[in-house]
């Protein structure tokens, strides 16, 4: 009989420690279950009933810690971090909306009869876009507003700033790694900015900027900034999206280096970067980006780079769209906020997994596909395509077959597959693999197929 190798969940969560072997296995079950199915319901992932019931109990045990959960995945994205000279650390917030369940715990969200809860991951990429993993993670759900209209509860400003502070800990571990601290408009804050001067800046900062503050002199800072002719140009490819038809973007660049009064006579030194389209389509809104950051960039080619690094941040979105659509978290029925923790914490992980599966189809689409699929799942993948597997199966092979089976065309001009058809796809390879296994299993099977 064929060996049926480990999974990928036994080498990232190898240190994961729960306090009991049982809750061990039974976190890496749960993992597997949900990555091979993301857009399964808990009972339908399960493998019957009484897996079911341990899945419940699982998400219910007050002695689970969801950071427990994420720890040892926290550990092997650093490591993969630390073989790195710049990683991109991206933070953003999404709404998870729970209405209409009986979840205790939730509270508000942008409209104060919604219920819900927040959830604030940090996401480790690659310059060149490749998911490297969460590194840490807030969660919350927001108090109702009293009779004066006031919110209770800490104040949600913070969960920026202690995002740096966190990051600024990891840079600490990683010294010959250089992590840049990415992040949109509700970032732009000078305490944030000060924090990571008081700190020394051991993790650089990289901000959208949302305020037009007033210098010393009293001049606008964005004025100020593109004020004079422009020190270069840019030019990308924007892709299409939600009825936004591709086309080619040609921004011209700015960037000044300025104090930003901080209070009490303090002050942050920043560099003001403003990157702004011309000659943009008719009809069409210019894209203009302000940026703020602690580094230095005298050159086109340094404010080119802040430029695309801040454009990578568009991986968190992605991450997020993967939870909610291919893992559809918000489907959830479990009875607290706690129980939704646990389990957002196992699907934060199949979310990247997928994400990071896509990307590296990409930018590295030559990797043996056994780094990251087992015999069972490359053979079930071309099985269903009706189609024979080479001898050693490149990465991007598995996933345009993969991809395929959620309703990738792979035409010529269809570019690369997205993660929609990739995680639409795994579902029914997953299948495939459960029923090669079974038959191999009673003996009809000589081999993998």
């Amino acid at each position: 009989m064929a060996t049926v190798p480990a999974p990928w969940t036994e080498t990232e969560f190898e240190q994961l420690d729960l306090g009991d072997a049982r809750l061990n296995k039974r976190a890496r079950i749960l993992m597997e279950r949900f990555a091979a199915d993301p857009t399964a319901s808990v009972p339908k992932a399960c493998q019957g009933w009484g897996e079911t019931m341990a899945a419940y109990r699982f998400f219910d045990n007050d002695s689970v810690d969801w950071e427990a959960i994420m720890a040892p995945h926290w550990q092997q994205t650093q490591q993969r971090m630390a073989a790195l000279p710049v990683v991109l650390c991206l933070q953003d917030t999404t709404e998870l909306d729970f209405n209409g369940q009986g979840a205790f715990g939730l509270g508000p969200l942008s409209y104060e009869a919604q219920r819900g809860m927040y959830l604030h991951p940090t996401y480790a990429v690659t310059p060149a876009r490749e998911p490297l993993g969460i590194i840490d993670a807030w969660m919350w759900a927001r108090e109702k507003k009293d009779k004066s209209g006031a919110r209770g509860g800490p104040k949600e400003s913070l969960r920026w700033i202690e995002g740096y502070e966190r990051i600024a800990e990891v840079a600490a571990q990683l010294p010959g790694t250089r992590l840049v601290y990415v992040a949109d408009r509700e970032a732009d804050l000078v305490p944030l900015m000060l924090r990571a001067q008081e700190l020394a800046t051991p993790a650089d900062w990289l901000v959208r900027a949302k305020h037009n503050r007033c210098l010393p002199d009293g001049e606008k800072l964005w004025q100020h900034t593109s004020a004079g002719a422009p020190i270069g140009e840019l030019t990308f490819a924007m892709a299409a999206r939600h009825g936004v038809k591709a086309r080619t973007v040609r921004q011209q660049l700015w960037a000044r280096t300025v104090a930003l009064p901080a209070g009490k006579g303090k002050s942050v030194l920043a560099t003001c970067v403003i990157a702004r389209e011309i000659d943009a389509p008719d009809g069409v809104k210019p894209i203009e980006w302000r940026l703020l950051t602690n580094r230095k960039a005298a050159t086109p080619e340094a404010v080119v780079e802040l430029i695309d690094w801040y454009r990578a941040r568009w991986e968190i979105e992605m991450l997020f769209d993967v939870l909610k659509n291919a893992c559809r978290v918000e489907a959830l029925q479990l009875g607290s906020i706690t129980q939704l923790e646990r389990a957002l914490a196992l699907f934060m992980v199949v979310a990247w997994r997928i994400a990071r599966l896509m990307r590296l189809g990409r930018t590295c689409p030559d990797l043996d596909a056994e780094l990251f699929f087992d015999p069972d799942e490359i053979q079930a993948a071309y099985l269903l395509r009706k189609k024979t597997p080479p001898e050693k199966p490149r990465l991007n092979d598995v996933l345009r077959q993969i991809a395929c089976i959620g309703g990738f065309l792979a035409r010529k001009s269809d570019g690369e597959p997205g993660v929609k058809t990739i995680w639409l796809g795994l579902k029914d390879v997953h299948v495939a693999v459960e029923t090669i296994r079974a038959l191999r299993g009673i003996g009809a099977l000589n081999t993998c197929v």
